[in-house]
């Protein structure tokens, strides 16, 4: 996962997202723990934000 939070209103790119959610997450059979969970969905939401923020720009 990144080192810290990024200052308000920066979003990293979704690639970049999606290579901590591949490196929490090595195997998806495996069960993560409820901190691993939470940070997962904090992960994914970070991801969410990429995507809307690059169809926001494309628009």
């Amino acid at each position: 996962m990144s080192p810290s939070p990024l200052p308000p209103g920066v979003v990293r790119s979704a690639a970049a997202v999606n290579e901590d959610i591949r490196r929490l997450w090595r195997d998806p059979r495996v069960q993560l723990s409820g901190e691993g969970r939470a940070a997962l969905e904090r992960l994914y939401e970070e991801w969410a934000a990429a995507i809307r923020a690059k169809v926001v720009e494309a628009a």
